[in-house]
C-alpha cells in the first residue's frame, strides 16, 4: 500500500521504555501503518544552554533529552515490538551519532526533521545509508529545501512533507497550497505533518494528493513532556486512521460515470415514466395535457416525452396507464 498513517510518538514516553512499547501497540491497534520516534544523544546535539521552545519549557534542553534517551538495546526491543504489530519503525536522528545508533538497530525509515533541513551534514550522512527518507519543510523557505532535496536525492527513496512548525498550529497557518506546489516543484511523493488539533487539515492534505499522513499520539493530552498536550489520543486517532484510509480508497477507485450498471435498480425505482393524465380514446393524438410522469422507471423514460407527443394510440388507454411503445402508433 502507497498511502501511509504515521503515529508520531517522538518523545511522549518521557523516557518511560514500558510506555513507548504500549504506545507502539496502541498505534497499530488504531490503524496506523508507521510509527515514529525521536533519537536524541543529548550531548551530540545540544549545547547546555540551548533555550527551550516556547510550548515546553519543563526542564533544561540537555537535561530533558538525557533523561528520555534509550539505550540501543532498549530501541532493539521497541523495534521488536513494532515488528510484532505490523508496523514499521521510523526515527528522526539529530546527530550524526544519532544516525551511527538507528544504523546498528536497522531503523526501516529515517525521518529528517524540520529543524535539521539546513543541517547539510546529517543530511549527507543520511543518503549515505541508502534507506528511504522523508523530508519534513515546518521552517524552511523553498531554497532550503532545494537545498536539501539536492543531498538526500542522492540516497535512497526520498518523499517531502509538507509541514509548519506551529504547535499547535491553526488553520491559516496549514499551507495545504504548499502541497500541490511540492508536486509540480519535485517529481516526488509528498506527505503532510499535521500539527493542528483536528482531523480537516489531514483530510483535506489526503484529498489535495498527499500519500502519507503523520500525526501526534499520545495516551493522553495531560502526560507530560513537550508533545502530549498538541497530540491525539487513542480514541481520535483510530478515527483519523479510519478516515484517511477511507479517503485514500475514494481517490484510487475512480468511477466511470457512464457505467451505470450497478444502478439499474435505482433508476428502476426513482426514475420516472410517461403515464397517462387522462383517459385517452383509441385513435386520439397525444397532446402534452395527456401525460405525466410517475415511479417506477422501467417504461418509457419521461425524458423522452417530446417523442411522444403527436403520436396516436392505438387502444383506449386509462388515467395512470403507463405507457408502452406497441400502444402508439
Amino acid at each position: 500500500m502507497r498511502f501511509k498513517v504515521i503515529a508520531e510518538i517522538g518523545s511522549v514516553h518521557d523516557g518511560s521504555f514500558g510506555n513507548a512499547c504500549k504506545l507502539v501497540e496502541s498505534a497499530a491497534a488504531c490503524g496506523a501503518d508507521i510509527v515514529k520516534f525521536q533519537t536524541h544523544i543529548a550531548e551530540a546535539e545540544t549545547l547546555a544552554d540551548a533555550p527551550s521552545p516556547a510550548y515546553f519549557k519543563g526542564e533544561p534542553r540537555l537535561d530533558y533529552f538525557k533523561r528520555t534517551a534509550f539505550s540501543k538495546d532498549q530501541w532493539l526491543k521497541i523495534k521488536e515490538v513494532c515488528r510484532n504489530s505490523n508496523v514499521g519503525f521510523l526515527s528522526s536522528p539529530f546527530s550524526l551519532e544519532a544516525v551511527d545508533l538507528l544504523e546498528d538497530i536497522g531503523v526501516d525509515v529515517y525521518k529528517i526533521p524540520s529543524g535539521e533541513v539546513s543541517n547539510l551534514p546529517l543530511l549527507h550522512y543520511v543518503a549515505q545509508t541508502g534507506k528511504p527518507v522523508i523530508l519534513s519543510s515546518g521552517m524552511s523557505d523553498w531554497r532550503e529545501l532545494d537545498q536539501a532535496v539536492g543531498a538526500l536525492s542522492k540516497g535512497g527513496p526520498l518523499s517531502v512533507m509538507q509541514c509548519t512548525s506551529e504547535y499547535p498550529c491553526p488553520p491559516e497557518k496549514v499551507g495545504l497550497n504548499i502541497i500541490t506546489e511540492m508536486l509540480a516543484k519535485w517529481n516526488l511523493p509528498v506527505g503532510f505533518s499535521d500539527h493542528t488539533l483536528g482531523d480537516a487539515a489531514s483530510f483535506a492534505a489526503a484529498a489535495l494528493g498527499a500519500t502519507s499522513i503523520e500525526k501526534h499520539f499520545t495516551f493522553s493530552k495531560l502526560m507530560y513532556g513537550s508533545d502530549a498536550a498538541n497530540s491525539m489520543e487513542p480514541g481520535d486517532f483510530a478515527r483519523f486512521c479510519a478516515g484517511l484510509k477511507s479517503i485514500w480508497r475514494m481517490l484510487e477507485s475512480p468511477v466511470d460515470k457512464d457505467d451505470l450498471s450497478a444502478l439499474t435498480d435505482m433508476k428502476r425505482i426513482f426514475e420516472k415514466s410517461i403515464v397517462t393524465s387522462r383517459p385517452i380514446k383509441a385513435g386520439d393524438t397525444i397532446s402534452q395535457e395527456d401525460l405525466a410522469y410517475k415511479k417506477p422507471g422501467d417504461g418509457i423514460p419521461a425524458a423522452k416525452w417530446q417523442e411522444i407527443i403527436g403520436k396516436k394510440v392505438n387502444k383506449e388507454l386509462p388515467v395512470n396507464y403507463k405507457l408502452r411503445i406497441e400502444d402508439l402508433c
